[in-house]
């Protein structure tokens, strides 16, 4: 049995680190979606706690890395919605900047709200 665990690592590592010397990810999992930043957040929350608990062990098996492998696909794509939605705040406020630059005071009110509002759904939880 110790031997088809070690034969299963030697495996793991291979296929790896061939996928990572072509540069091609296998994308076998989909993780769980993130449609929204209080999603993002939680799946966030959740698969940090999963993967906090697999990497502090002292040793991790095939089967921890193949679980680390999964639960990442789910990380990613929490990440990738944050990234998404922070760069349309980002944007809204650079019109807010602009507008308050060239003396346009409807713009800066108008985005300035949707700005607000937008980053106040960002900063709570």
């Amino acid at each position: 049995m110790k031997a088809l665990f070690s034969l299963a690592s030697v495996a793991v590592v291979m296929l790896a680190s061939t996928a990572h010397a072509t540069d091609e990810r296998p994308s076998h999992f989909k993780g769980e979606d993130s449609p929204t930043w209080e999603v993002a957040q939680e799946n966030l929350s959740e698969y940090n706690q999963r993967l906090a608990k697999l990497v502090n062990q002292d040793q991790l098996s095939a089967d921890d890395l193949h679980q680390v492998h999964q639960l990442t696909y789910t990380l990613e794509n929490a990440l990738e919605r944050m990234e998404e939605e922070l760069e349309k705040v980002a944007e809204t406020l650079e019109k807010v900047h602009v507008a308050s630059e060239t003396n346009k005071p409807d713009t800066v009110k108008k985005e300035g709200e949707k700005y607000l509002t937008d980053v106040e759904k960002l900063l709570s939880k």
